[in-house]
């Protein structure tokens, strides 16, 4: 699944792909937000760890599952 984050006073996205569902992203980042971290850690397919400043955060897209096609699309 594909993730955006949006920092403040940046003109890009942060954007990688994790293999966590949405509800583990929403999870982790309500947990981060409401506990007053000043981090919030996401890790992507690769392994890769993502540390985002909490104070900086702008938003966070979390794209829609899905599931692999199999054949051929026209």
């Amino acid at each position: 699944m594909e993730i955006r984050v949006g920092i403040r006073n940046s003109a890009r996205e942060l954007v990688f792909e994790t293999n966590l569902a949405a509800a583990e992203v929403e999870t982790v980042v309500d947990a981060a937000l409401n506990a007053g971290s000043k981090t919030i850690k996401l890790n992507d397919d690769k392994g890769r760890l993502f540390i985002i400043p909490a104070d900086t955060l702008a938003y966070i897209e979390v794209g829609v599952e899905e599931t692999r096609r199999v054949g051929f699309i026209a």
